[in-house]
């Protein structure tokens, strides 16, 4: 029975890959800061160990390697990690310890597309903290495993969605107001001509190519890979969506991108910048080829399916 220890495992992603772990019939401890209950609560759980450690204070201690090291792991699956700082420590603790290093990265290590679908081969040129930083950790992280065979994987999801997630909307943010108003019918305003794009991906998805990786272990060491869905979407023909689950036309308007900013609060104009300026169309045809990763759920219905959960909880209208 392999040993895998699931760093950040009770939050979103852990939600769904846990249970697929213990499915596979591997023994699954969890790190957790908290003793907050899993996200998505499952039977298999009841089989799970949970170890509740601060990995921020650890690590400025120079101790969360070892911590982990300590639990025996055969394979580390890493989903909280967000400076190279932290996985160095971590990686240098686990070299010669374990059979494979699974590492939660990010498509942000590409900065805006060159050609579209962008693959796992494109030069990086990352910009915003966030992708600098998992730019650098993926770097690394592959450097170790061509140059001393550190057996690192890094599997790159895009926007995650599905129950559980307020998903990125159709102006490129977090604004649930934008998804009533084309419930209501109102017009929404998108920034430019709304034909930026947005790749979301389904939570289960995600899982599934963390498992997918560990099932392929020799095509999966020393590679990187995107985790999305088929097809991203634009902006203009996900609010069209949308607004044809409420039945309704969506009424949009567009504005140049100085102007349209003016409209929304500043943490919102941010998040937009930020998406439509790496407009991601990542290409999933590596992962198809060498992990059999399959998506089961397209953008449209990982979104149906968070808005579905956010409608029972009275957030959105209901579909």
């Amino acid at each position: 029975m392999t040993h895998v220890v699931v760093i950040g495992g009770t939050g979103h992603i852990g939600g769904y890959l846990v249970p697929r772990l213990v499915a596979a019939g591997h023994e699954v401890t969890v790190l957790t800061r908290g003793k907050a209950s899993p996200y998505r609560p499952d039977g298999a759980w009841s089989s799970v160990t949970t170890v509740v450690a601060d990995r921020a204070e650890e690590d400025r201690a120079g101790t969360f390697g070892d911590r982990v090291r300590g639990l025996a792991p055969d394979v580390v699956i890493d989903l909280i990690c967000f400076t190279l700082d932290s996985a160095r420590q971590l990686a240098e603790a686990l070299d010669g310890q374990v059979s494979h290093f699974l590492h939660c990265g990010t498509i942000w290590v590409h900065g805006p597309s060159v050609q579209v679908p962008t693959t796992e081969e494109a030069p990086r040129r990352p910009f915003g903290d966030y992708g600098v930083q998992k730019a650098e950790i993926e770097t690394y992280l592959l450097d170790r495993a061509r140059r001393d065979g550190f057996p690192a994987t890094v599997l790159h999801p895009g926007h995650i969605s599905g129950p559980g997630w307020v998903p990125i909307n159709p102006a490129g943010n977090l604004d649930l107001d934008v998804y009533r108003r084309l419930a209501d019918g109102e017009q929404v305003a998108l920034p430019n001509l709304g034909l930026e794009t947005l790749h979301h991906v389904h939570a289960d998805d995600v899982a599934q190519s963390f498992t997918a990786a560990m099932a392929n272990w020799s095509a999966a060491v020393g590679e990187s890979f995107h985790v999305v869905s088929p097809a991203a979407l634009t902006l203009r023909g996900y609010a069209e969506a949308v607004a044809g689950w409420y039945g309704r036309a969506a009424d949009l308007s567009f504005l140049p991108w100085e102007q349209w900013r003016e409209t929304v609060d500043p943490g919102a104009a941010g998040a937009t910048w930020d998406h439509i300026a790496h407009s991601p169309n990542c290409g999933i045809a590596k992962a198809e080829r060498l992990l059999d990763f399959r998506p089961r759920y397209s953008s449209l219905q990982a979104v149906r399916e968070a808005l579905e959960w956010l409608a029972a909880r009275g957030d959105v209208p209901a579909l």
